[in-house]
């Protein structure tokens, strides 16, 4: 599984199927899942839309 640094949102395929940028890496750290874009956690990461994120990708 990698993580794109582009939007730190997981994915399997190349490119990255949400913002389609090929800048892929497999070196990550924490994992947080977002349901609701509208919560306090997603607007503090910056996220749109619900889904799976990295909190860092190196």
């Amino acid at each position: 599984m990698q993580v794109c640094r582009n939007c730190r949102r997981f994915t399997d395929t190349s490119p990255c199927p949400f913002c389609k940028s090929t800048n892929l890496s497999s070196s990550w750290k924490g994992l947080v899942i977002i349901l609701d874009a509208n919560s306090e956690i997603a607007k503090i990461l910056n996220v749109t839309e619900p889904g799976k994120y990295a909190l860092f990708v190196s």
